[in-house]
């Protein structure tokens, strides 16, 4: 049963985790704005109709190298191109953290949290994104698009993220590693590895997406996930 607020949607506490994987566009950072003027100047130019904002929210979701195939056939390549090029225009101008991510990441970095980032955002741009508001010293590794064999969800991206195989390796994907993001993606590719699935937005999880990849928690935003992680 969903609780009102920011509460488990199980019956049992979960316990402290060992490592801590977030995903990155409107899970930490406000991304929408740059992502919805990115891909209508790639829909127009690929002679395809316009998406509103709404349409964006809700069909983004895979790495590109997962979605534009799908989307544009055999000039999947050539429609990259032209996102990646409006993309980088303003990325970096346009980079806004979401309310109380500066804080919560610092926070779980002094407690000596294991964190990641697992994003279907180019892994070169993440990087950028994390450098230029001073994050990347939190993270002991940021996994974006490209970076593995496999996009999110796949089990292979949480891998990556966790360092398996490296001398600064984290805990193996499971029960110990919370999974937050945003969206049903993010819940599917915990749901995919073992990881407890921790939804953090303002909307409750919708009946589809409880059916597919429910959530073990949810919490309305960053401030409340932190409040949470404090108590344990």
């Amino acid at each position: 049963m969903i609780a009102a607020g920011n509460r488990s949607l199980s019956t049992a506490p979960l316990p402290r985790p060992q490592a801590i994987l977030f995903d990155w566009d409107n899970t930490l950072v406000d991304s929408w704005g740059v992502i919805h003027a990115a891909m209508n100047q790639t829909l127009g130019a690929m002679g395809h109709p316009l998406w509103s904002r709404a349409d964006t929210e809700s069909r983004v979701r895979a790495s590109l190298r997962d979605g534009f195939p799908e989307l544009f056939g055999e000039r999947w390549k050539h429609a990259e191109e032209i996102f990646y090029r409006a993309f980088e225009a303003v990325h970096l101008q346009e980079l806004a953290p979401l309310p109380g991510a500066a804080e919560l990441l610092a926070e779980l970095a002094v407690a000596g949290y294991y964190l990641g980032v697992v994003s279907n955002k180019r892994g070169n741009y993440l990087r950028l994104e994390a450098e230029q508001l001073g994050w990347h010293r939190h993270f002991h590794r940021l996994s974006g698009a490209g970076d593995a064999a496999r996009d999110k969800p796949s089990r292979e991206h949480v891998d990556h993220a966790l360092g398996l195989g490296t001398a600064a390796a984290g805990p193996a994907a499971g029960p110990d590693v919370w999974f937050v993001g945003d969206a049903d993606i993010d819940m599917v590719c915990a749901r995919n590895t073992g990881c407890r699935a921790v939804l953090v937005r303002a909307e409750a999880p919708t009946a589809a997406e409880l059916a597919v990849a429910a959530p073990d928690l949810h919490f309305t935003d960053l401030p409340a996930l932190a409040a949470h992680l404090r108590g344990l």
